[in-house]
């Protein structure tokens, strides 16, 4: 439930941000610093559920409209704690699965990255990489409730984690009690505004983890890229992968792909049956060490940390 604490204001208008994608920072005192940075803004130093909890299931879900992109927390890329992040051109076809996690008292009425106050009480959430704002559609994969949030936030920050839910969200969906969930986002399409012509290079969509980049691990030659596998387990022998996206388009998935083989070299292929997402899958690997080895390079170079998964 960590936050993305600090904000730059000219790091803003520039459209990179040293620390933190968003305007300048609240004043509230008394406050608390915890060694984050920009934490000394909040006089809680930790999160914790609404003081006065309020009724949530009855709250309507945001309608999912075309906005025009905020004006802070847009930039190419920002850094946090080292690691640097990548703010995608658009949102449509991204899915991912993933830990969800929520944030609360300690944030509210405080600015979010967007500039945006924090509401705990309204459906919205925080993304490392979506545009702000965008719609998504969170489900619980455990429990099946699904929900639509608005996006307009940057975070979560810890590994393991794609998606960081307003209390009132969380509750909705049957993560609050334990902190966390096991969910699926899937951006809603065509909410953005274009913004008109733009050098950026596109973004791949990610689905998975934190880190920036890396050393060594940047030149196998002999690296492939293969499409729609079927038999993904027997090749080279082995039969563990990992899994770096999830899209709901061939196009996106091999976006991803190409920058897996370009910037690592390490084979990959796209992983599709009929009806499903398309799977951006890196290996085979012949044992776990291997593969947790490549799932480390791979979130050492910038990449979100992939998933372990097997045929």
């Amino acid at each position: 439930m960590k936050r993305l604490a600090c904000a730059v204001i000219t790091s803003a208008f520039l459209g990179a941000c040293a620390t933190a994608p968003g305007p300048a920072g609240d004043s509230e005192t008394p406050a608390v610093n915890n060694g984050a940075p920009g934490s000394d803004r909040y006089s809680l130093q930790q999160d914790t559920a609404p003081e006065e909890p309020r009724d949530v299931s009855q709250l309507p879900e945001p309608v999912p409209k075309k906005e025009p992109r905020s004006r802070y927390g847009n930039p190419q890329s920002y850094s946090v704690w080292g690691k640097t992040y990548q703010v995608l051109p658009q949102a449509d076809g991204y899915v991912a699965e993933g830990k969800a996690s929520w944030y609360g008292q300690k944030f509210h009425g405080h600015r979010t990255s967007s500039g945006e106050s924090f509401d705990m009480y309204q459906f919205t959430a925080a993304h490392r990489s979506l545009p702000l704002p965008t719609y998504a559609r969170v489900t619980n994969l455990d429990n099946g409730k699904s929900l639509v949030v608005r996006v307009n936030d940057r975070g979560p920050f810890h590994e393991d984690r794609i998606i960081d839910l307003s209390w009132a969200a969380a509750v909705r969906l049957g993560i609050e009690q334990s902190g966390t969930g096991r969910v699926r986002v899937e951006a809603i399409s065509s909410q953005q505004q274009p913004e008109g012509p733009s050098s950026t290079v596109p973004t791949a969509v990610r689905a998975a983890l934190d880190s920036p980049p890396p050393s060594a691990a940047s030149g196998n030659a002999s690296a492939s890229a293969k499409t729609d596998t079927a038999d993904a387990g027997a090749s080279n022998g082995g039969s563990l992968f990992l899994q770096a996206g999830a899209f709901s388009d061939r196009t996106s998935a091999q976006r991803l792909q190409q920058e897996l083989v370009n910037q690592l070299g390490v084979d990959t292929r796209i992983q599709h049956s009929e009806g499903d997402l398309f799977r951006v899958w890196i290996g085979p690997y012949e044992s776990n060490q291997q593969r947790q080895q490549a799932r480390e390079t791979v979130a050492n170079a910038g990449f979100d940390r992939p998933m372990p998964v097997s045929p």
